[in-house]
């Protein structure tokens, strides 16, 4: 499920909803959730409203940290942040609530393609769409004689080039930090082969295969351009990397977008060249090498419902269209009424347009994707074949899954 192609296609003006007039609310609200621009926006705008308490704790590591938070009772955090790949994991422990009744009485303003609905309970409201693409330095790729890569094999070649050229020793960046960064770049390359997760209808794995290993290939040959840490680079890192000026490629979240074209936080040079395009195909396919996503909130269960309310109204008003100025506007592809995509939206559109696949949202898929972050590692290390790193991850998925109940 993810907030209908079309919907996103025709122009992401989606949301209906007058601003919330003077936020008021009478509870604790207590916010976990991912550590960029746009979700602090989001935060700055539910701590506006008065009359309780709001705090947040915004950080890399929420996906380990939100689930034991939202256990207690009362739970330490009345909401998390979340995306199609971390919803399954609350949903799993049962420690978020359906929406319907808040929304019932307080979500006038919401319109039916703003919430994620599982099961026929609506679980969680969306206020932004995201995926990764090509980004890449005007000027750097003019300078070697060179168009933007259209392929992985395009992109590899290309850095080729800027280093023979003696441009940059290391012309590529990537998210590729050990852990949920890698893996999510293994699905990214996985999907762009015409690869499928799962045996159809099951929750039995299925990624050891010809897909598999020829995306495990690619990302070894990538990681031969990137700074020799590159193992250590999540999202941050790798943008601070191109703020820098060290990196002329590389694939990288429609949500960092904005940041990394602020004249206050790079070289002019690079704020200039800076370049969005869409997605990469790989391996011949037309499937983009990418996944679509939606953020959202989601409300805790083991709250007051006094709480509840107050963190339902808080994050309302930190998605209102009330607090979409200029500034705000240029940080996400906004699920907001009267969001008029910015330059930044570029890419994120043309992997709408590529017709890229949503991040599968199924019960299991956060086990295959710790599996994956923690057994692909010897392989890019050149200690181990990719076969032997696949049936690593097919082993360490299916002892987890037996474990949850998903398989027998």
């Amino acid at each position: 499920m993810f907030l209908k192609h079309v919907a996103l296609a025709s122009g992401l003006v989606m949301m209906a909803g007058s601003a919330l007039a003077d936020c008021q609310i009478s509870g604790r609200v207590s916010i976990v959730g991912n550590e960029f621009p746009a979700i602090h926006s989001v935060a700055d705008g539910a701590k506006e409203c008065t009359g309780g308490e709001v705090s947040a704790n915004l950080t890399a590591d929420h996906q380990k940290i939100n689930v034991a938070g939202m256990t207690g009772n009362p739970a330490e955090y009345t909401t998390a942040i979340i995306a199609n790949s971390s919803i399954a994991a609350l949903m799993n422990e049962d420690v978020i609530r359906p929406l319907d009744d808040l929304i019932a009485e307080h979500g006038a303003d919401l319109q039916a393609n703003q919430l994620i609905t599982v099961g026929g309970k609506v679980m969680a409201v969306a206020f932004m769409a995201n995926a990764q693409h090509l980004v890449y330095r005007a000027d750097v790729l003019a300078e070697a004689g060179l168009e933007p890569p259209k392929t992985y094999e395009d992109m590899l070649a290309g850095a080729e080039v800027i280093r023979e050229k003696g441009i940059l020793e290391y012309p590529l960046g990537g998210a590729y930090q050990a852990g949920w960064n890698l893996a999510q770049e293994f699905n990214n390359m996985y999907l762009g082969y015409g690869g499928e997760f799962f045996k159809s209808g099951t929750a039995e794995v299925s990624i050891n295969n010809e897909a598999g290993v020829a995306a495990l290939e690619m990302m070894k040959a990538l990681s031969e351009y990137m700074n020799p840490d590159y193992l250590t680079h999540d999202s941050n890192a790798t943008s601070a990397e191109w703020k820098a000026g060290n990196v002329a490629m590389m694939n990288m979240w429609g949500s960092r977008m904005g940041p990394l074209t602020d004249p206050e936080q790079s070289t002019e040079a690079v704020v200039k060249n800076t370049t969005l395009a869409g997605p990469m195909t790989v391996g011949g396919g037309s499937i983009p090498a990418t996944t679509l996503w939606w953020d959202g909130w989601t409300v805790a269960k083991n709250i007051s419902d006094e709480d509840a309310a107050a963190t339902f109204l808080a994050m309302s008003n930190g998605i209102s269209p009330a607090e979409l100025d200029d500034e705000k506007a240029s940080l996400a592809v906004w699920l907001v009424e009267g969001y008029e995509p910015t330059p930044a939206a570029a890419g994120v559109f043309e992997a709408v347009t590529m017709k890229a696949k949503p991040y599968p949202m199924l019960p299991y898929i956060g086990l295959l994707h710790t599996a994956l972050g923690a057994e692909i590692v010897d392989f890019m290390q050149g200690k181990e074949s990719a076969e032997q790193a696949l049936a690593d991850v097919e082993a360490a998925y299916t002892a987890a899954a037996k474990e949850k109940g998903f398989l027998q």
